[in-house]
């Protein structure tokens, strides 16, 4: 199993992921620069750190997504593919089939997430539409990063999939208190751990979510 130890991938002597996948993770952090240059793909004050802040960020979920039981992974407000393309160069080699999908509205981040999905031949589709407007969709795992607040990310889970098992996200400062406040409204199981590059964040897997009768 790939795990976490990924994210020291780049200060490591010894890691446990191959060269082509550290390369291929160096240059889809080089496009995501030279692409921001025309499109705003991340925050340009974190271009300096887009290793630590962006691309382990994102792998960091890999001890979430590596399980028997997930083969495919949706995307949702996918942007510059953080954490969806970073994935999916991960599981590459160990699950060559593992699908990633992506939604993305703007039609230019779809368009980098395309050029990005076939530069590394990913298992993978690239939807230029708005998740809200979608209904009756299937994964096994819905991943989000960024993109809408705890709740919201809830009510699309419950509104436009049909089947999923896990939401995984990545949450703040106040995560515990958003977390319990969610569960005013649902029923839900989850594991949690601290992110390992903020020390006030959590990555959350969130599993077995039902709205409460209120």
């Amino acid at each position: 199993m790939i795990d976490s130890n990924i994210l020291k991938l780049y200060n490591a002597k010894s890691i446990n992921v191959s060269r082509e996948t550290l390369k291929a993770l160096e240059d889809y952090s080089n496009a995501i620069i030279s692409r921001n240059k025309r499109i705003n793909l991340i925050s340009k004050s974190t271009e300096n750190s887009i290793k630590q802040r962006h691309i382990e960020d994102s792998a960091q979920i890999i001890d979430f997504v590596d399980k028997n039981d997930i083969k495919i992974c949706t995307d949702l407000g996918s942007g510059a593919g953080l954490p969806g393309i970073v994935l999916g160069i991960l599981m590459k080699p160990k699950k060559p089939l593992f699908k990633i999908i992506f939604y993305e509205k703007s039609y230019h981040k779809s368009l980098f997430l395309r050029e990005m999905a076939d530069k590394f031949s990913l298992n993978s589709e690239i939807h230029r539409k708005n998740i809200f407007g979608e209904k009756d969709l299937t994964t096994d795992v819905i991943i989000s990063r960024a993109f809408k607040p705890l709740p919201i990310i809830f009510q699309i889970a419950k509104n436009n999939f049909k089947k999923f098992k896990y939401i995984i996200l990545f949450l703040g400062k106040t995560g515990k208190t958003v977390i319990d406040n969610a569960r005013e409204n649902w029923n839900f199981d989850y594991e949690k751990k601290k992110s390992l590059t903020s020390n006030q964040s959590l990555i959350v897997k969130i599993s077995n979510l039902k709205k409460k009768n209120v």
